[in-house]
């Protein structure tokens, strides 16, 4: 049987982890939740998402805990849905991030993440991602330099057609053309996701859990994809759903049943007792 040390802080991340295929939470996985926040423990969703498409999940879960979205770039908290923290790239970075991988690989179209919206270009296909479709989510510009006009926190490549392996590959160039310059991740089909320098789930978790007087060693981590990958690692424990990419499954402590199966909640049961 599976030990696990004690943990204060709990973290999951959303898609492909705590939310099954269908889109939503069981009733089993609210359960624990809400024992998390009974029991005097901290909750924490770990998300790529951007705020504004997290309302049908706060819903599910009942407003608990603390959200941390757009792989670390803007912190919510989930009781007030208030915005209470903003990482965007400092200025004229992202812009050359983005100019760097167009001259990396010219098929690539771009959008961008802002605190409070999602703009792209032309080129950009949109309607590919589910946050996209929010009404009055999507913006579109002339020009790149209009998708800076207002603090970014994610610059999103689209890379059409290219499957898991194809995207790994690419990945793996931009992390060696603007590595040194931004964090690059990838968390579904076809879309490279960069960050600024830093900014990471794990970064922001490990503020949060530092400002409760928290180490690494009293939190729980799930996840299922490479944005996971540094909050897998700097967790005390972290748990891989058995749907995960094979980067997650090889540095978990842990992998447990998948996001269909209830594996984060089994986790946490275990957890609580």
């Amino acid at each position: 049987m599976t030990t696990t040390p004690p943990c204060q802080l709990i973290a999951t991340d959303i898609d492909g982890t705590l939310l099954r295929s269908d889109g939503t939470v069981s009733d089993r996985a609210r359960r624990a939740i809400a024992d998390v926040e009974d029991s005097g423990r901290l909750f924490v969703l770990v998300t790529g998402r951007p705020p504004r498409w997290l309302r049908p999940i706060t819903e599910q879960v009942a407003h608990r805990g603390l959200a941390i979205c757009a792989n670390g770039g803007i912190v919510m908290d989930l009781h007030t849905e208030e915005v209470v923290r903003v990482d965007a790239f400092p200025d004229g970075l992202g812009l050359d991030v983005l100019n760097r991988l167009r001259a990396m690989d010219d098929t690539l179209a771009f959008g961008v993440e802002w605190a409070d919206g999602f703009a792209h270009e032309a080129s950009y296909p949109r309607g590919t991602r589910s946050s996209e479709l929010a009404r009055g989510a999507a913006q579109d510009v002339d020009h790149v330099d209009e998708l800076f006009a207002r603090p970014v926190v994610k610059v999103l490549a689209r890379a059409q057609d290219r499957g898991r392996l194809a995207l790994d590959e690419l990945a793996e160039r931009a992390i060696a053309e603007i590595g040194e310059l931004a964090t690059v991740t990838w968390s579904s089909v076809g879309l490279l996701e960069v960050s600024a320098p830093a900014v990471t789930k794990a970064a922001a978790l490990h503020r949060f859990a530092r400002d409760h007087g928290l180490g690494a060693e009293d939190v729980l981590a799930f996840g299922d994809m490479p944005n996971d990958l540094p909050m897998i690692e700097w967790a005390g424990h972290g748990v891989a759903v058995a749907n995960a990419h094979q980067m997650v499954r090889e540095v978990a402590d842990e992998v447990t049943d998948s996001n269909d199966d209830d594996g984060v909640a089994k986790v946490i049961e275990r957890v609580l007792g």
